[in-house]
């Protein structure tokens, strides 16, 4: 378990982070987000030792991270957005290096070669990292961060220079990993903290600006209730059924999607859920449900609000009584930093490699 207490960051008159408090449970996978300059990298740097707090406490399964920063560390896996490489080594020699300075004591041969099939660089094994591609290095990378087995993991930019399939197998581990780690998870590519975290915590301007599950952040920011419903069915006695159903608000139909077919934007009152009964009206008239989906806000849409000005006011529990947590506006956030890197091919695109996605 990491918990953050009362943590702040000052250098000279600003405070990178100021006085930000949180826990990460066992087996939880968080997404850490912030916008560039918030104190992400701060917080992040702080809980794997490289850098000290002015004030505050981390604790990395009850172990004070400055007190004892060797035990502490005992239990990270960290892998940062420059992964660590050696470049004039083979994958071999780094991942055996880093065997040696972790003190592991797993079965060597193994233990290595387990971690490299679940990172897919088993293929590289035998090559030198210099002539890698960028994705397998980001590959190597989170294989170093997964020696010695770590109860932590905190995984900066993961994904960053791998291909869309590369991704989703990475994604995929990640979930896996989740089952058994603790992992805090940074990325600006915001679908992907959808998918994979369960929680995910908003940092802006040095302060939490949310904390909460992204289907909670939704209910908490929007007083928006809609369903968008996509009916083959008459047109007018469609409407008729649906504004007859209690908790409905009201109902349009937008254009014809396909002959006959409309989708139909229906607002309902706060706590209303008619999914199940719109279903068995449209089944009793030998209607059919092409499609039914809540217009719910995606976690790009919470970022956006929250750290682009829109003063939006999420309540936070806690210990049964609730603050409004403020988010402040930051005008100079750039969302979408560096999202088109993050999703390039680099088997195709690195400049270190020739056509055979490894070795030049």
């Amino acid at each position: 378990m990491i918990e953050v207490k009362n943590l702040t960051k000052q250098y000279g008159v600003k405070k990178a982070i100021d006085n930000i408090s949180f826990t990460v449970q066992d087996g939880e996978i968080l997404g850490f987000l912030g916008p560039n300059g918030a104190g992400k990298s701060t917080t992040m740097n702080i809980l794997t030792g490289y850098i000290s707090s002015t004030e505050g406490k981390a604790l990395i399964n009850g172990i004070d991270i400055l007190d004892e920063p060797i035990k502490a560390k005992k239990n990270i896996g960290y892998l940062p957005e420059q992964p660590p490489l050696y470049l004039d080594m083979t994958v071999k020699e780094y991942l055996n290096f880093i065997y040696d300075i972790k003190k592991c004591k797993l079965p060597r041969k193994a233990h290595i070669e387990d971690v490299c099939r679940l990172v897919k660089i088993t293929d590289v094994y035998n090559r030198i990292l210099r002539n890698l591609s960028k994705g397998y290095k980001q590959r190597v990378g989170l294989a170093q961060a997964l020696i010695d087995n770590p109860q932590i993991l905190i995984l900066d930019e993961p994904t960053v220079g791998l291909d869309p399939k590369q991704i989703i197998e990475i994604r995929t581990l990640i979930k896996k990993l989740g089952k058994k780690h603790t992992v805090i998870l940074s990325s600006h590519i915001l679908s992907e903290i959808q998918a994979v975290c369960d929680r995910v915590i908003i940092i802006n301007k040095g302060v939490i600006a949310a904390d909460d599950t992204t289907e909670n952040l939704t209910s908490k920011i929007t007083t928006d209730h809609k369903l968008i419903a996509r009916i083959d069915a008459p047109k007018e006695e469609a409407l008729k059924l649906i504004k007859t159903m209690p908790g409905v608000i009201s109902v349009v139909a937008d254009m014809e999607r396909e002959k006959g077919v409309y989708d139909y934007e229906i607002e309902t009152k706060e706590g209303t859920d008619l999914r199940r009964e719109l279903f068995k009206r449209i089944v009793s008239r030998n209607w059919v449900l092409l499609g039914l989906k809540t217009n719910e806000m995606t976690l790009e849409d919470i970022f956006l609000k929250i750290t682009m000005g829109d003063s939006v006011v999420i309540p936070k529990e806690d210990n049964s009584k609730t603050e409004a947590v403020q988010a402040d506006s930051n005008n100079e956030i750039n969302a979408s930093d560096n999202a088109a890197d993050e999703t390039q091919n680099p088997e195709a695109d690195s400049t270190e490699e020739n056509t055979d996605g490894g070795e030049e």
